[in-house]
């Protein structure tokens, strides 16, 4: 039985997802259910957050709690709730910094992921409004503009992968799906051929991509072992063909893909 994790967030909750998702990854043994509730931003809706998680502990099903919330009236209604595993991330290191820094902390909300810096938020919008705009190949005229461009089978985790990038790294991502079409010749459709330098392709095991397919379309052919074993043979011999940097999305979180992406593919193509 999954442990349901609460990550609470008076803004968007990247920082405190981020963090949750690092200190789970320990416990691989263990089956987590994140739910994530960003923009708490008022004691209304905190309370009623904090009303649902307490009927969950009356229950008998606590589940685990990460906070990143500013507002320290919404802190201690979270904090006085008994019977709850609550992290809070600015109890956790707040003290320490105080200490170390010799000067009190002033926290306001936005400014753990650095919406404080106006420049940084725009640009962060931007790439995001891209990779939702150039997601699965639906626009590809604007692929000039594109720091990457992720190129892949169906479900191999290219559009999470672009809106973190954008989220996280301010990075134009752009993703370009290849279909049947594209995976009977045994050449890339023109336009990535004309952005070889921004590509990187996503692969993953044909048995990891029929069980992920098979919960959206089970039974069909598009979910079924023998197409995903073809359209992934496919595509990596087109990856060795062109030389594109190839990263295996079988067993890795969208998060060591991205890290990946942005320390060491284009690290090497600049």
């Amino acid at each position: 039985m999954s442990t349901r994790v609460f990550i609470l967030s008076d803004h968007t909750g990247i920082t405190a997802g981020s963090i949750a998702r690092a200190l789970l990854a320990q416990f691989p043994d263990q089956d987590f259910a994140l739910e994530e509730h960003p923009f708490l931003d008022n004691m209304e809706k905190v309370s009623a957050i904090a009303d649902q998680i307490e009927s969950l502990v009356q229950s008998g099903s606590p589940p685990l709690v990460f906070s990143s919330i500013v507002d320290r009236d919404s802190r201690t209604l979270l904090g006085e709730k008994s019977g709850w595993h609550l992290f809070d991330i600015f109890q956790a290191f707040t003290p320490g910094l105080k200490k170390f820094l010799g000067t009190a902390a002033s926290p306001v909300a936005g400014h753990l992921h650095g919406i404080g810096n106006t420049a940084l938020y725009s640009e962060r919008i931007q790439a995001l409004d891209y990779a939702m705009l150039h997601d699965d190949g639906s626009i590809t005229r604007n692929y000039a503009q594109a720091d990457v461009i992720l190129i892949g089978v169906s479900r191999s985790g290219k559009t999470p992968t672009c809106m973190y990038l954008a989220l996280h790294n301010g990075l134009q991502a752009a993703n370009y799906p290849l279909v049947d079409e594209d995976l009977e010749t045994t050449r890339l459709p023109a336009i990535l051929r004309d952005h070889l330098d921004k590509l990187v392709a996503l692969t993953i095991e044909p048995e990891q991509l029929h069980r992920i397919r098979q919960q959206r379309r089970q039974g069909s052919r598009y979910s079924s072992l023998e197409q995903c074993q073809w359209e992934v043979h496919q595509a990596e011999t087109l990856f060795r063909k062109y030389r594109i940097p190839v990263i295996d999305t079988t067993a890795i979180s969208i998060e060591e893909i991205a890290m990946r992406i942005t320390t060491e593919i284009m690290q090497d193509t600049k």
